[in-house]
């Protein structure tokens, strides 16, 4: 029997996760069927037919509940596939509450983007699905305990090891038998977690296995060393520094886990006046429900909530609906907003970005990581003027990055977990980083002693073949789109940003006649082009 492993996703990016294990012959499963997100090109894939069949997939074994792993579910749930979603307790009950989250911002964004359509004489779109298919979708949900082998589909079997990335996130373990001799194990990281933080267990997996797919997003990164200590004192010193600049601190929301520690420290910063104390709205009804199951799931074990002494003090707001969360406008004075979406492409934080993003007074924190094309990546990058929504927006505020509350492990962390998976006698594919990050991983991993001939850099909607002692590369099947095509800027960017150059020198312009002259040139470039 031979097994193949088809890379759907996350190969030369961050997002969309999705791999799909073909047993020759035999059944199929995927791990992970996640939602792209970045540049409008690759989205787009989002909308596109599957490039398998989804009616032929036996099981999805979901490594955790982000969107960009477990995001596409509902979608494959329409297009035919009927097996069980097997997952942990704490991942089925998160995806409860943002996959449903998912499908009504799609319903909103679409209806949005139709009234602009429509206005435009342009064709109208539907969402990928709406929040009663994510709600049908929970129905094919089966919770898996961990440490635990059980049977996936014929000949196929796995079990989940704690990942220590969020509330009940795993790696997961598969094994194949094979016709004669010993099964094929293959290990799939999932995202790892950093080992040594509050409320999340150090990654785990088993020893010796075959083949490793392994994540790569901070690859290439080596962080100082930190602890709940320092972390804080780094929150602090930038809730002052907003504080002192005057106006609002807005951070963009990873509603799972990351919101759930920023509050926690905040909390106890602002309760010791270790920071300046004012009110904080979380302005996310993702993370509001999240927050609920991470407080049933992960803290029963603390003695005490966490959240009380805010609470008590009347601090923190939960601004479930639009109206509460277009109500923060008239908020004056130092407070802090938290929202989603957590690179800024979606979601509540537009709004707050549109109304804030020229004040020289705001601040904008970003504490995650932003994927390359998205709204937070450029902002990171030192763009002065951004594009949301095709409205362009001039960049005053302070825009600042806060690394210490990542739920991934750096590149030493990630060596030093795959050194513990060893001996690794096949393949080593690496998914889900960035090209700079994959490259620098899989540098690290050979100065660790790994074969350079075993570390294989994942392409898009490409094949390999597992053998013994070995992953083969073979040919996509069904391309969907350029490997490099992942991993860069794509037209739209590059049009939003000659827009707002062709803007800026207009404006600089010395008269109208110069202005005419500029626009007429550009005419004649386009109709001389054509």
């Amino acid at each position: 029997m031979s097994v193949k492993l088809h890379v759907h996703g996350a190969a030369g990016c961050v997002t969309g996760s999705c791999v799909r294990v073909e047993i020759e012959g035999g059944a199929q499963v995927l791990v992970d069927c996640g939602l792209f997100q970045g540049p409008k090109t690759l989205k787009a894939l989002n909308y596109d037919a599957f490039p398998f069949e989804p009616g032929e997939i036996a099981a999805v074994l979901l490594t955790h509940a982000h969107v960009d792993h477990s995001g596409l579910l509902p979608k494959l749930k329409l297009a035919g596939f009927k097996g069980p979603i097997l997952a942990t307790a704490g991942t089925r009950a998160l995806c409860a509450v943002m996959l449903p989250d998912a499908g009504a911002i799609q319903e909103m964004e679409v209806e949005q983007l139709n009234r602009r359509n429509r206005k435009r004489g342009q064709e109208e779109v539907k969402p990928i699905y709406t929040a009663r298919d994510a709600e049908a979708a929970m129905a094919l949900f089966r919770a898996v305990d961990r440490d635990v082998w059980i049977d996936v589909a014929p000949r196929v079997r796995a079990r989940w090891w704690n990942a220590g990335h969020i509330l009940g996130s795993s790696s997961i373990e598969i094994e194949v038998d094979e016709e004669a001799g010993a099964p094929t194990r293959i290990l799939f990281s999932g995202d790892i977690g950093p080992g040594g933080r509050d409320f999340a267990e150090d990654p785990q997996g088993p020893a010796g296995v075959d083949h490793l797919v392994l994540e790569s997003t901070y690859g290439g990164v080596e962080r100082r060393p930190s602890d709940r200590t320092t972390r804080r004192a780094a929150l602090a010193e930038e809730l002052k520094a907003a504080h002192a600049a005057g106006g609002p601190l807005v951070i963009p929301a990873f509603a799972v886990e990351r919101t759930q520690e920023l509050l926690v420290d905040l909390i106890d910063l602002m309760d010791a006046v270790e920071a300046p104390p004012g009110p904080i709205f979380l302005d996310s009804p993702l993370a509001i429900k999240a927050t609920e199951v991470f407080l049933s799931h992960a803290f029963h074990d603390m003695g005490r909530n966490p959240f009380a002494a805010l609470n008590e003090r009347g601090l923190l707001r939960f601004t479930e609906s639009a109206q509460e969360s277009r109500a923060i406008e008239r908020v004056h004075g130092w407070h802090v907003i938290i929202a989603a979406s957590g690179m800024c492409d979606a979601g509540r934080v537009r709004h707050h970005l549109k109304r804030l993003l020229w004040r020289p007074e705001a601040t904008i924190l970003l504490a995650g990581y932003q994927a390359i094309g998205t709204l937070g990546r450029l902002l990171q990058e030192g763009r002065r003027e951004v594009r949301i929504q095709g409205e362009p927006y001039r960049v005053r505020a302070r825009i600042r990055t806060l690394d210490q509350y990542s739920g991934h492990a750096d590149g030493p962390g990630l060596v030093r977990w795959a050194e513990a998976r060893g001996p690794i006698t096949g393949g080593i594919l690496l998914t889900h980083g960035e090209p700079a990050n994959i490259r620098a991983l899989r540098e690290r991993l050979r100065a660790a002693g790994f074969a350079a001939e075993a570390i294989h850099e994942a392409e898009i909607d490409h094949a390999y073949r597992l053998r013994a002692d070995r992953a083969e590369i073979g040919a996509g099947e069904h391309v969907r789109i350029e490997p490099a095509a992942v991993s860069r800027l794509d037209w739209h960017n590059a049009r939003a940003e000659f827009l707002n150059h062709f803007e800026a020198r207009l404006r600089a312009a010395g008269s109208d006649e110069e202005r005419m002259q500029i626009v007429m040139a550009l005419e004649s470039a386009i109709k001389h082009d054509q």
